[in-house]
């Protein structure tokens, strides 16, 4: 059959689908909402009944907005936000700053009317930051900035005075005879290609290195861009591999060994650590809810940011603004007195940064009836800037209906849909099973510049109007999903 003809075809099928649908003959429990061309191309094929209810939203999805980003909820959001961070600074999993918070937010949940206001435990790796410092002794003396990775080790007491190679790739260092490495502190400097791609050097460093017999490892900081600052973030020591010190240091000092190591240069380092992991510590994934007018405890629509940080900035953008453009779009609806026929629950995850540990405890304590409980999972954990529209995970159907919910948000300039994504951190417990899931889009070039440094700050936005619109969006977003005649169609996989 040549492409015309399928093209034909699958036309003329669209066409009885959309007759069937203005006829009634097609109802809303038939979640079929796309075909797909050999090609692999999806065209979508929603029922005109299914646009004109989700067009009808219009009016209300005006007011919500209007109400957050004009109205009387104009800049609370940054004021909550900025409220929440000068009160307890960086929220550390396992530090008494994040139970403090933990308990704050429930006191404020309850105070504004959320339902079912509560926490759930998590058991959380503990890692503390102690003494650290780095020198460089050799070919001159310097003070290298540096931030330990979250669970290196410390160094022996007395620190590690080591001579250095430098390499820019894993590639590079494979190259290198063991016996060149033994002893010595191995400086890893990847060029930015994106986070994705870089922070395996984060990752990996330590036991890279500690098999070829280092004493320790240094990592470029993972940013495309530096005025002085490491940058922090979790590392994964692989099993039965020794483990070594290791840490970020700047993008200059990095850049700079690896130009004299390569230039022949001696190079030396006085690096001293006290790190330490302490056992597991128990803290708590923060729960409020909208409840449903028509289902309480069943196809429930999860909106969330993590509510941990890691132990420099102040946590306000990494996830600070996420958790709370999700905690305020649940006040706020609260407070417009709208209520969709789902439950609408606001969940600020713990321990996100050492490994998504608080969702993952969460998908473990309500997999026995994750797939009657849950519909849509949304997440803002990469940015709170100027929102674009959603970054999608799930099937051809769900996408076909989640681009008509967009049409809605033209108020914002916020319809733009992305895919493929697993939709969040932590959600992507669920997304990778079939659930659909989504994360906020938004304008977040800069926010590797912040992220995980000193620099994640209430500063970070240029005014208190960018909170306000991803609020407005979040909002919005989850209330139409909320409220659909229907359940976001899914497709499930084993959850084993």
């Amino acid at each position: 059959m040549s492409n015309w003809s399928v093209k034909f075809f699958v036309f003329f099928e669209l066409l009885i689908f959309s007759s069937f649908a203005k006829c009634g003959i097609l109802d809303n429990s038939i979640e079929q909402f796309s075909y797909k061309l050999p090609s692999g191309e999806s065209i979508c094929s929603v029922p005109d009944n299914l646009v004109k209810e989700i067009a009808g939203y219009q009016d209300i999805v005006n007011k919500i907005i209007d109400e957050i980003t004009n109205g009387k909820f104009k800049g609370q959001t940054w004021d909550s936000l900025a409220e929440l961070t000068d009160l307890f600074g960086p929220r550390m999993a396992c530090s008494e700053s994040l139970e403090k918070a933990i308990d704050y937010a429930v006191e404020n949940m309850k105070e504004v009317g959320l339902e079912n206001v509560h926490t759930e435990n998590v058991s959380a790796p503990f890692w503390i930051r102690g003494y650290e410092s780095a020198q460089l002794t050799r070919p001159w003396k310097k003070n290298l900035r540096l931030l330990g990775l979250g669970s290196t080790i410390g160094t022996p007491r007395g620190g590690i005075i080591a001579d250095v190679i430098a390499v820019e790739s894993f590639g590079e260092f494979e190259k290198i005879p063991a016996e060149q490495v033994k002893g010595k502190i191995v400086v890893f400097v990847p060029k930015w290609k994106g986070y994705g791609e870089t922070v395996v050097y984060r990752s990996a460093a330590a036991s890279t290195a500690a098999k070829k017999g280092a004493v320790a490892a240094l990592v470029r900081s993972i940013t495309p861009f530096s005025i002085g600052s490491p940058h922090t973030g979790h590392q994964n020591y692989e099993d039965d591999v020794k483990k070594i010190p290791v840490a970020a240091i700047t993008v200059e000092d990095a850049e700079m060994i690896l130009r004299m190591y390569r230039r022949g240069q001696d190079v030396t380092i006085n690096l001293e650590m006290t790190d330490f992991n302490k056992p597991n510590c128990i803290t708590r994934n923060t729960i409020g809810e909208l409840q449903g007018t028509v289902h309480k405890n069943e196809s429930v629509v999860v909106i969330s940011g993590h509510f941990d940080s890691w132990d420099v900035g102040v946590g306000a953008m990494d996830d600070g603004g996420g958790a709370m453009i999700s905690w305020k779009a649940v006040q706020f609806l609260k407070a417009l007195n709208v209520r969709p026929k789902r439950t609408l629950r606001v969940i600020l995850w713990t321990s996100e940064e050492q490994g998504m540990v608080g969702a993952h405890q969460y998908m473990e304590d309500h997999k026995s009836q994750e797939d009657k409980e849950f519909n849509f999972f949304l997440e803002s954990d990469i940015g709170t800037f100027d929102p674009k529209g959603l970054d999608f995970s799930g099937n051809s159907d769900a996408s076909c209906i989640l681009k008509e919910i967009l049409k809605l948000m033209k108020p914002l300039n916020a319809t733009e849909y992305k895919e493929p994504t697993d939709g969040g951190p932590d959600i992507e417990w669920w997304s990778k099973r079939g659930f659909p899931a989504a994360s906020l889009l938004n304008k977040n070039e800069h926010y590797f510049w912040f992220h995980h440094s000193d620099g994640d700050s209430m500063n970070v936005w240029d005014s208190k109007d960018t909170l306000d619109k991803c609020t407005a969006l979040w909002a919005a977003i989850s209330y139409v999903i909320a409220d659909l005649s229907i359940n976001i169609p899914r497709t499930l996989v084993s959850n084993n």
